[in-house]
């Protein structure tokens, strides 16, 4: 690419957009947007670019951008198969996606992080570590700051560790990390991938560019990416919960690297055998990495949770009250209520992803869900699942909110209420953030009403 005599279309204005469009003015490239969305947080990320000299691209216009510019810039919300890109495919231009903007800049050592879920804990737990250890390290990708926006900021000594979807995937070519772990492989995101062998491929390609310098760090229990190795052209170590296995690995109560015992399992500071293999993949990454035993146990015994992932908000009336919003897909609920100590209401919905909600009631018969309430705009596909398994406890209802006080009404003294969606946000919400704070704003309203002197727990 040569800024000079490019023209860059920049096609999304969320927080990848907008930080791709910033980083190309930066090195005085022609920047042109467009944003199919036209709310007033598109409209004003569009004006203050356009104060910096970037061009917007009205709505009839999208066929005149296509024919002017270069290079079009993806923002990982706008799939691969939307009318921009096919268009800038038949006419062999090029395609970017902000993550691939971001590897082809980036001079610092890279960790990458994929996996269909505990990808966010992973990379907060490696993050933690390395800051620990004395290293300027940065979580950014899909959790966090963009990884483009990261670039500049970072030098050649120091590290970022991203967080990088199936979604960012698509249209990520150059990246190479130092040391890259996929976590796990469960159905998610079909309606945009449509194949579970297409999902698969689609994380494969994080391992792509790797070669004997690189390090793969592969869930040995998860078949899936177990079999990524036989593809692997770089040295691969593993994470296990059930067998000794070269890399990371729970052995009579301890987790070890290789045979070095690093801490107690009981001394990790989040809970729940997901958690567990989380902090396996990490132990395994840091200390590819070089990070000393010490340090990695002294910051995974102090490490907090992360926002929105199983975090208990608030107990009111003797019912706790845990946020989950970032359950997005089936078997990150089912995590969800298998780490229950109690008997829980769930709220489930949102927008569907394409996933199989039959296996969801399944496995929520004789567990610790005693009632769901449903709500959003896959309510019905919610229920017509619930009943064919046979889960009579459900409360059907529209609104958010409303669900929310509907769970708090059938709760009882001693129970919980959990937000696990197992579902997108994007029918109500900007992303699975937002919903988190609404439920812990409903959460709060709640104990505003209620007469007693429980302590709110929302920081």
């Amino acid at each position: 690419m040569y800024f000079g005599n490019q023209k860059f279309l920049v096609a999304g204005l969320s927080k990848s957009g907008a930080a791709s469009a910033e980083f190309l003015l930066r090195r005085g490239a022609a920047v042109y947007l467009y944003d199919d969305v036209a709310d007033a947080a598109v409209q004003n990320t569009m004006r203050a670019l356009a104060e910096r000299g970037a061009v917007p691209v009205p709505r009839g216009g999208m066929g005149e951008a296509v024919g002017s510019c270069d290079v079009l810039v993806l923002s990982p919300g706008i799939p691969i198969d939307h009318e921009l890109p096919v268009a800038f495919r038949k006419r062999g231009k090029r395609i970017l996606g902000e993550a691939e903007l971001g590897c082809l800049f980036l001079r610092a050592a890279l960790v990458a992080v994929t996996g269909t879920n505990g990808k966010t804990t992973t990379v907060t737990m490696i993050d933690e570590v390395l800051r620990a250890a004395g290293l300027k390290s940065c979580a950014c990708g899909n959790i966090g700051a963009p990884l483009v926006s990261k670039a500049d900021e970072l030098g050649y000594g120091d590290i970022a560790v991203a967080e990088i979807s199936s979604f960012q995937l698509e249209t990520l070519s150059s990246i190479r990390p130092h040391v890259a772990v996929v976590t796990n492989i469960a159905q998610d995101h079909l309606d945009r991938h449509y194949t579970m062998e297409n999902y698969i491929f689609l994380k494969e390609k994080l391992l792509r560019n790797m070669r004997e310098s690189e390090f793969a760090v592969l869930n040995y229990d998860d078949e899936r990416v177990r079999a990524f190795a036989d593809k692997a052209r770089c040295p691969v170590r593993y994470f296990s919960l059930r067998e000794r296995v070269r890399g990371a690995c729970l052995f009579e109560g301890g987790l070890y690297y290789e045979n070095e015992k690093i801490m107690d399992a009981s001394a990790l500071s989040l809970k729940g055998e997901h958690n567990l293999a989380n902090a396996l993949a990490a132990i395994c990454a840091v200390k590819l990495l070089g990070a000393e035993s010490g340090t990695v146990a002294s910051a995974l015994s102090k490490m907090r949770g992360v926002r929105h992932r199983i975090e208990t908000v608030a107990e009111v009336n003797g019912v706790t009250y845990i946020d989950d919003s970032k359950g997005t897909n089936v078997d990150a609920t089912l995590t969800a209520l298998g780490c229950m100590q109690a008997d829980t209401v769930v709220l489930l919905g949102g927008k569907d992803k394409g996933e199989d909600y039959d296996k969801l009631f399944a496995g929520m018969l004789g567990g610790r869900a005693v009632h769901a309430v449903l709500y959003g705009e896959n309510r019905f596909k919610l229920l017509a699942s619930a009943a064919k398994k046979g889960f009579t406890q459900v409360t059907l209802c529209a609104g958010f909110e409303l669900a929310v006080r509907i769970a708090a009404m059938t709760a009882k003294r001693g129970q919980n209420v959990l937000l696990s969606p197992a579902s997108s946000s994007f029918d109500l919400f900007a992303g699975y953030e937002e919903r988190g704070d609404r439920f812990c704003a409903v959460v709060a309203s709640l104990r505003g009403d209620a007469d007693g002197g429980e302590k709110l727990c929302v920081e």
